[in-house]
Order: C-alpha cells, then structure tokens, then sequence
C-alpha cells in the first residue's frame, strides 16, 4: 500500500508528483521519529483506545496493513473531529457562564394583537419554536439559536413575533437579509402582521434615499423605531440603535462572521448596560443533522418541521428539449386561468464553454412566444440597477406582469402566492438544495403548483440522480441528506468546511457521523466535567485548541490512502 496525495500538472512538470512526495513523506518520517509530541491526553487515549500520534502518522502515510491503516484513520479522524466539536462547545460554554443576556419576561400588547388577529393559526411545530425561543429570552442568559424551516414553513412569522416580544419589552429588532429583493420582500410580509399593532418598521438598504436614510437613522438611535429590516447596510458605523434586543439575521450562511458579529456591539451603552442581544438566525436551506451539529455546533437549533395549513406539495416533472412546445402550452392554459409563471436560467449571458440555455436567450424567445399585449413579460437579474430590478419584480408581485425570467437571483425571498409554475431551464447545472429553494417559490397559494425541470439530452450520472429525487420528493431535508452524500459537505452552498472553527483533512461531516457522534459526546463530558479546561489532565487540550487557532486552523494534512 501506498500513500496518493492531490498534486498539480504544475508539480508534476516540476519533478515533485506522487513518488518525490514519498520520499519526501519517507524523509521527514524518518527524521522526526521517536520526537512527534502527543496532541491528546494519555487519558484519552487509554479510554478511546486510540494509537499514538506517531503510529497514526506513520500508517497513513506508510500502513503496513489494512488493519494499521485503519487505526491510524481512526485516530487522526477523531482528533479533527475532537477538537472541532470542543473549540464550539467551549464557545458556547462561555456564552452561556456569562449570563449577560437581556431579561425579556413580558408578552405584551403588540404582540397579542398580531398573535390574536392572524389570518391563519400556528402551526405545532411554530409554537413549539416560539416556546423555546421564550424561554431562552428570559433566561437571563443570550439567546444564541438557528432556525431551521423548509421553504414556505412559517419562519418569517416566528420571526416578527419573537420581535414583538422584544418591543413590548421596550427594546428595538433588527432583520438582517442578503439581498435587498429578500429585504423588501420581509418588509412587506412583516408589515402585513403589523397592522393590528403599534409598532414601527423600515427599510434601510444600500439604495434607500439620503433623506429617508436620515430619518432613518436618527429615529433608530432615538428608539422611536422600533424595528428596523435591512441588508448589510445595518452594520455600518453610522446605524447606532437606542436599545437592540434581538437580532435576526436570515439566510445567515450568506454573511461572514465579522459582518454578523458587528451588529451585537450597535447598542448605545447606557441604555442597555453592555448586554449583549439575543440573537436568531435563520436559514431555508434543510442541513442534515451532522452538519448542523458542526456548523452551528455553537447554536441551539430548533427546527420547523411542519408545514402551515393550505399549503399542498408541488407536482414536479421533468421534461426533455422536445418538449418545449408542451411546457409552452401549459404555461399558456395556466396564465389563461389567472396564474403567473416564473422562468429561471442559471447564466445572464452565453457562455463559449458551455451549450446551456442562458437568460438573454431565453427571455427573447419567451417575448416572441408570448407576444404582447396579451402577455406581459418582466425580467430580472443580478447585474441590472437595484432600481430597474425593482420595477420589473414589482410588475411581477403585482400581478401585473404574466411570466418573471429570471436567474437564482430569486431563489431567495420573492413570495407570489398567485405563481403557480416554476420553470427551470438547464435544470442539471443546479444543486439539489438550489433547485428546492426554486421550486419553493410556487406552491404558495391555494391553487396548485408545478415545477418543470428542463434539461437538454446529455446529463451525468449525478444530473440525472438529482433530477430524479426532485422528482420523487418534496421534502427538503432528505434531499439536503442526498445532495450530501451526492457532493460532500465541502461543496454545498454555504457550508465549506474552510468555514469551520478547525479545518478537516481527513475526516468527513457525512460519511464520519460515528465519530462525529463520538467526538461531540467526549467534548461534551469533559467540558462538563471541567468547563474551562483547568483541570491538569486536561491542560493539553486547552494547549492544543490554542495552537489550532493560532496557526490559522490548518496545523495539519494527511494523505488519502488507496
């Protein structure tokens, strides 16, 4: 047996493939032996029945046989997987010891008006969140919890409710979007529940107007705006809230941790004592439960897994090039009886590498299909003005506009409960969870839905997989588990495991989950044990979580063994 390691055309024109790499791998071995230090505790290795570092070393780079290979896996596997899991629990440790957070106990007025004047009532599975999410607001300790939902689940409601009870607690919230499509689209769905109350809302955006932004920001620093819906712009210096209690911020994978991380420190000081502000993030992208332990191993979940009354599954098919006349037809008898169609393509314009359908393209053979005035076409993409896609989505929101092409840029966020078809064109160039995103854009209404899935004839084996499942089911968390085992945690949206609080080399999120289980389990007795790794058997824990942060959580990489 013999170590493969990744090389580059670059390095093997260079002389440095595969055996140079072993050799090298043979050298170094060599000359460390007998000086490789221990980067776990003796008492975990007894109890773990783990080989040394140095053994596991040595096997996966040179295994003597399979079974060596394995307990050198297995030992290099849990230790990523290990430290990954304590770094995030120690985190959420000390979160919780400080006890900082703000008392929210009072359900107020506001609340109970837009709780008492819904138009349909809560689900269990929204109750059930909103509950958890209460108790953690008036703990006396920061609410630190992710929201799962799939797509049309209800979680915009739970979010303005648990805002209510911030103001009613006489603190303002903050909803932190994307995308400003997404945080107009919140704007007008939130400000809908309002109305029963007495709650101020506005919108604050990269292209809100040098007046409105004025007023905007004073009242937010005065407290007479109680809550405020945005998109990045919220973290610029000049946005000082009076007293922000809660910050929600949605489709939260989309921001980086330094952006997230600027909104808790916005609060004027005197007013709330430095206490930091509860905080929710939610996403519609379905993770599986492996993943979601890892990524927001630091956060409290609570999931959505129930779907609101009146809402009935989309009939998804997929349909061959051939048959562009069919879909064009059934695209026609469905605007004919009132509904709204979108059309989405995943490039704006043609690409020389690639014989996929592509926006320009598209939108011009849609006009000439449906011809105006009969049928009104809108279109909408990532490049064009923030103020012309404005229009042409409002022309579409409004009912106004028949057919919406677009690319995923409305994957997110644009609800049109009257849109009852969803086209994809070059369906095969989409992943799994992206294509749920789409098709979760129809189906929002009474009437039902259907997503058309276009593809041309040559698909891969994957494509062709992925098609398939959209088919099969609608529900997103199997085919967050299938896109999964499909593509690797590594690649799917959002979730790069560089993203990670410790960089894997060895280990897998998917196909691990034993050690994974293992692993967070272990952390989770010794920090129970000893919350701040004081402990002298734990000493070198502490040393080495340190290290891996220290030098940029990449102290190591270890060969792939055939």
């Amino acid at each position: 047996m013999a170590g493969i390691y990744s090389t580059t055309e670059r390095m093997k024109s260079g002389g440095f493939g595969i055996k140079a790499i072993t050799k090298v791998e043979s050298i170094l071995l060599e000359k460390v032996s007998g000086h490789i230090k221990e980067t776990l505790p003796k008492h975990l290795i007894e109890s773990k029945r783990l080989c040394s570092l140095e053994k596991a070393l040595r096997n996966i780079h040179f295994p003597s046989d399979n079974q060596a290979l394995e307990e050198a896996q297995r030992r290099l596997k849990f230790e990523e997987l290990f430290y990954l899991q304590l770094s995030l629990l120690k985190q959420k440790n000390a979160r919780l010891s400080k006890g900082s957070g703000i008392m929210m106990n009072r359900v107020g007025d506001n609340f109970n008006r837009c709780y008492q004047s819904l138009p349909y009532p809560l689900t269990g599975a929204q109750k059930r969140v909103i509950k958890e999410m209460r108790e953690d607001m008036r703990s006396g300790k920061q609410m630190n919890r992710l929201l799962q939902g799939d797509v049309g689940s209800g979680k915009t409601l739970v979010a303005v409710l648990l805002a209510l009870i911030a103001v009613d607690n006489g603190y303002q919230a903050c909803i932190m979007a994307p995308t400003e499509v997404l945080a107009q689209q919140h704007l007008a769905s939130i400000s809908k529940f309002l109305k029963s109350t007495s709650v101020s809302i506005a919108l604050l955006t990269g292209s809100t107007k040098a007046k409105d932004r004025k007023k905007i920001l004073s009242d937010l620093e005065e407290g007479t705006l109680n809550i405020i819906v945005g998109t990045h712009a919220l973290i610029e210096d000049r946005v000082k809230f009076h007293a922000l209690g809660l910050a929600i911020i949605d489709e939260q994978h989309r921001f980086g941790v330094d952006q997230r991380s600027r909104l808790w420190s916005k609060n004027d000081d005197s007013q709330t004592e430095r206490l930091a502000p509860h905080i929710m993030v939610m996403t519609a992208t379905p993770i599986p439960r492996t993943l979601a332990m890892t990524l927001y191993g630091d956060l409290d979940v609570s999931v959505i897994d129930e779907m609101p009354p009146g809402r009935t599954p989309v009939v998804t098919s997929h349909a061959w090039e051939s048959q562009r006349r069919q879909v064009f037809n059934f695209m026609r008898a469905q605007i004919d009886e009132g509904r709204q169609v979108f059309v989405v393509y995943p490039l704006i314009k043609e690409s020389e590498k690639m014989d996929y359908e592509n926006l320009e393209a598209g939108y011009m053979r849609i006009i000439e299909e449906f011809k105006t005035p009969q049928y009104i076409t809108a279109v909408v993409h990532g490049k064009m003005k923030p103020e012309d896609k404005a229009i042409d989505m409002n022309l579409f929101a409004s009912g106004k506009a028949h057919i919406l092409v677009a690319t995923s840029v409305i994957e997110v966020g644009v609800d049109v409960p009257n849109a009852s078809v969803m086209v994809i064109e070059s369906a095969e160039r989409f992943g799994l969870s992206q294509l749920h995103q789409l098709r979760g854009r129809v189906g929002r209404g009474a009437a039902r839905s259907y997503c058309i899935l276009m593809s041309g004839y040559k698909l891969s084996k994957e494509s062709r997989k992925r098609l398939e499942l959209m088919c099969k089911t609608t529900d997103g968390f199997i085919l967050a588990e299938e896109d999964m085992k499909m593509r690797g945690p590594g690649d799917l949206e959002g979730t790069s495991q560089s993203g990670l609080a410790i960089d894997l080399h060895i280990a897998s999120l998917y196909r691990d989950g034993r050690f994974l289980d293992m692993a967070r389990r272990t952390a989770l007795e010794i920090l129970d044990k000893d919350p701040l790794l004081e402990k002298p058997e734990n000493k070198l824990l502490e040393i080495q979580l340190r290290i891996l942060r220290k030098q940029g959580k990449d102290i190591k990489d270890y060969s792939a063994i055939s």
